[in-house]
C-alpha cells in the first residue's frame, strides 16, 4: 500500500475527526500507513476495533498501525502493549499533522482536554459536512466513559466557526451538520454564556449562503427557547431532531444520572411536532442497563411509539469500567442481547411505519451520489433518472417505500 487508511468506530464525532485525520495525515507525507480511531463506549465497539488492528496487521504488514480515538485516550498502555501497533495518540494529537510526522517511536497520547479548541470541518464527499462547535462533556451519567477521553466541555467561538462555515459553503458544500459531544452545552463557557440556539442563529446570519443546516444529537433537558423558536421559523434547520434519551423508565433515567423524565421527553417530542409537523425524530436508547426490570425495559420498548420515533441507535448495555453503573448489579448477557433484539426489531417496525407515512410528500432531496439522497426529514431516498449531479438539491415527489428509504421522482 502506498496510501493512507483509515478505520473508523463509533459516533459522527469520530467520523468527522476522521475526515480532519486523513488531512493532517496527509499534510505531514504519512504513507503506508493504517489509522485505527476507536471507540469506547461499549466493550464491543473495543473488541472490533482490536479485531480490526490484527486484521490490518495480517493485510499490510509492512505498514505503519496507528490507533488513537476514546478507547487509546482512556487506556493507551493497553493499546501500546499491542504487539501489532506501532503508535497511539490521545484525542487531540490525532487532529495534529505533526503527530503524523513519520518517527520510529510512539507518541504518547495527551491527556483528555489538552491544546485549544478550534472549529474543524470534515468533508463527506462534496455535499455535506461536518462542523465541530463543540468538545466534551460537564455531566457524568453513570453509564458513560466519554467525558473521561474527551474532557470537559469546550466551546468554538462564533467568529471561528462562522469562518469555517463560509469556507465550506464555497467549496460547494450544501448541508452543514453542526456537531459536538454535548452539543446543547454549547457556549456555557464563553463570554455571555450564548446558548445554542442563539449560536445557530447568528451563524445562519453571518453565512445566508447556508443552505441546509442540521444538528447532531441533542440532550433533551438543554434545549432553549431560541432553538425551539429556529425550528418553528427557520427553514434553512432542518427538520430533524436526534434526542439522546437512552432509556423510557423514571428509575432508570434516575440511576443513569439523566436530566429528563419519560414525562419530558414525550413532551419534547410533542413540542417539536406542535412547531414542525414535518419534523423527524431519532434517539439514543439503552437496553439491559444495569436493575432494569421487564416492566422497566417495557416503558423503553413503549418510548419508541409514544415519541413517534423513526430513527433510533440501539446500544444493548455495556459496563465499562470506572464508570458508577459497572458497580451496580448487572443483567445477565443473554438478556441484554435479547431486548436489543426487541427494541431493533421495535425501532424497525417504527421506522418503516414512518417513511410509508410520507409517501405522497414533496420534499427537497440532496443528491449524494447517482441515485442516492437525503430528504431535508433526513431519510435516505433512491431515485432514476436524470437527477444523478451529487451536490445537487432537487425537489422530488415521494412515491414509495421500503423498509429503510424512501422512492422519489424529480417534480417537473
Amino acid at each position: 500500500m502506498s496510501a493512507t487508511d483509515i478505520i473508523t468506530f463509533g459516533c459522527r464525532l469520530n467520523a468527522f475527526e476522521s475526515e480532519v485525520i486523513r488531512s493532517a495525515a496527509a499534510k505531514a507525507g504519512l504513507r503506508d500507513a493504517v489509522i485505527v480511531n476507536t471507540c469506547a463506549v461499549t466493550a464491543e465497539a473495543e473488541r472490533q476495533a482490536r479485531q480490526a488492528i490484527r486484521r490490518a496487521r495480517r493485510e499490510h504488514p509492512e505498514a505503519m498501525i496507528i490507533v488513537t480515538g476514546c478507547a487509546a485516550e482512556i487506556a493507551p498502555e493497553r493499546y501500546a502493549a499491542l504487539p501489532e501497533v506501532d503508535r497511539v495518540l490521545g484525542n487531540q494529537a490525532k487532529l495534529r499533522p505533526q503527530s503524523y510526522v513519520p518517527a520510529p517511536h510512539s507518541t504518547p497520547p495527551r491527556r483528555a482536554g489538552e491544546g485549544s479548541e478550534g472549529a474543524m470541518n470534515g468533508f463527506e464527499g462534496k455535499t455535506r459536512a461536518y462542523l465541530q462547535v463543540q468538545q466534551g462533556c460537564d455531566h457524568r451519567c453513570t453509564f458513560c466513559i466519554i467525558p473521561y477521553a474527551r474532557g470537559p466541555s469546550r466551546s468554538v467561538p462564533m467568529g471561528l466557526i462562522a469562518d469555517q462555515a463560509r469556507g465550506l459553503v464555497a467549496a460547494g458544500c450544501r448541508e452543514i451538520v453542526l456537531t459536538g459531544v454535548d452539543l446543547t452545552a454549547y457556549g456555557a463557557d464563553l463570554p455571555g454564556t450564548p446558548s445554542l440556539g442563539q449560536m445557530v442563529r447568528r451563524l445562519l446570519a453571518a453565512v445566508p449562503q447556508i443552505e441546509r443546516l442540521r444538528l447532531s444529537s441533542l440532550d433533551p433537558a438543554e434545549i432553549d427557547s431560541e432553538l425551539w423558536r429556529l425550528l418553528a421559523e427557520e427553514k434553512r434547520l432542518m427538520p430533524h431532531l436526534h434526542l439522546s434519551l437512552q432509556a423510557g423508565d423514571d428509575l432508570i433515567l434516575k440511576r443513569m444520572k439523566r436530566r429528563h423524565s419519560r414525562a419530558e421527553a414525550i413532551a419534547v417530542a410533542r413540542r417539536a411536532r406542535a412547531l414542525r409537523p414535518e419534523v423527524a425524530l431519532g434517539a439514543d436508547l439503552i437496553a439491559g442497563f444495569p436493575t432494569e426490570t421487564e416492566d422497566m425495559f417495557r416503558n423503553s420498548l413503549d418510548l419508541v411509539a409514544e415519541c413517534g420515533l423513526a430513527f433510533v441507535h440501539v446500544f444493548p448495555y455495556s459496563a465499562r469500567p470506572g464508570t458508577p453503573a459497572a458497580r451496580m448489579p448487572q443483567l445477565p448477557d443473554a438478556v441484554v442481547k435479547e431486548r436489543a433484539a426487541r427494541l431493533r426489531a421495535a425501532a424497525e417496525a417504527a421506522l418503516a411505519a414512518e417513511l410509508a407515512s410520507r409517501v405522497g410528500d414533496e420534499t427537497d432531496v440532496l443528491i449524494e451520489r447517482p441515485g442516492k439522497g437525503r430528504a431535508e426529514f433526513y431519510a435516505a431516498v433512491d431515485f432514476a433518472g436524470p437527477t444523478a449531479i451529487g451536490g445537487a438539491v432537487r425537489r422530488m415527489r415521494l412515491i414509495d417505500s421500503t423498509r429503510n428509504s424512501l422512492v422519489g421522482v424529480p417534480v417537473q
